[in-house]
């Protein structure tokens, strides 16, 4: 069963508590407080929290600034495969997570518990959402304080936050940013940094750490541009020495 399948069915099998449970009761109709259940979803549930708070998040993304533009949904559809005929459903959620009173810090915080701090798939989140808000055109200052709480509470240092702005935040990305590795580093230091990037965000490993595959062609996008940057950087680097 695809992952609209499963969340549009009510998530049978899955227990889950706080915002996400509470999102899940009122997209299936249920009042909040007698469909949430205090308990942590299984491994095999992952998928299906994930996805309830990346929709969440990207709402509430998209909301940050006072208003939702349609460029900001079609961003969000352009990078997340839904069938034609779930696409009403999906949308509704969508709509039910920008009203409901629930907090964005109340969906990260729960996601944050199910995922290692600042892991690979949750890099993949802040792609998406980094996306949305670029849609429109450049990140407001109100949305990269939205971005910048978001990665907080996922587990982002400062640091770490100001790789995914370098990253995410311009789409012509300088290809030393991308790898995590500065210029003067030796070849072998750079080759290891892009082997390590390429394997933790390969679509299957993210798949085996509870990514949906109606995400993985967002997960392919980001490998080619570890691959690509890696071969500009060995490109340059030939260009040096050979003149």
């Amino acid at each position: 069963m695809s992952i609209w399948g499963k969340i549009i069915g009510g998530a049978a099998g899955f227990a889950f508590g706080g915002p996400i449970g509470g999102l899940l009761g009122a997209l299936a109709g249920h009042a909040v407080d007698s469909y949430v259940i205090e308990s942590q979803p299984n491994d095999t549930g992952r998928d299906v929290a994930f996805t309830i708070a990346l929709i969440a998040l990207s709402a509430k993304m998209a909301k940050a600034d006072g208003h939702v533009t349609r460029d900001e949904i079609l961003a969000f559809r352009q990078r997340v495969d839904i069938p034609a005929q779930d696409v009403e459903d999906v949308s509704r959620l969508w709509d039910l997570a920008r009203q409901t009173p629930d907090g964005f810090d109340g969906y990260a915080r729960q996601l944050a518990s199910m995922f290692r701090a600042a892991s690979p798939i949750l890099d993949q989140l802040m792609d998406l959402l980094f996306y949305i808000a670029r849609a429109d055109g450049e990140i407001t200052e109100v949305e990269l304080d939205y971005l910048k709480q978001v990665a907080d509470i996922l587990g982002y240092d400062e640091q770490g936050f100001d790789r995914l702005c370098l990253i995410y935040g311009d789409p012509e990305a300088n290809p030393y940013h991308v790898l995590g590795v500065n210029p003067d580093d030796s070849d072998n230091i750079i080759r290891q940094a892009w082997i390590n990037l390429a394997r933790n965000h390969h679509p299957d490993a993210l798949m085996a750490a509870g990514l949906p595959e109606e995400f993985i062609r967002a997960a392919s996008e980001r490998l080619a541009k570890i691959n690509t940057a890696y071969d500009d950087i060995t490109r340059m680097r030939q260009e040096a020495v050979h003149g």
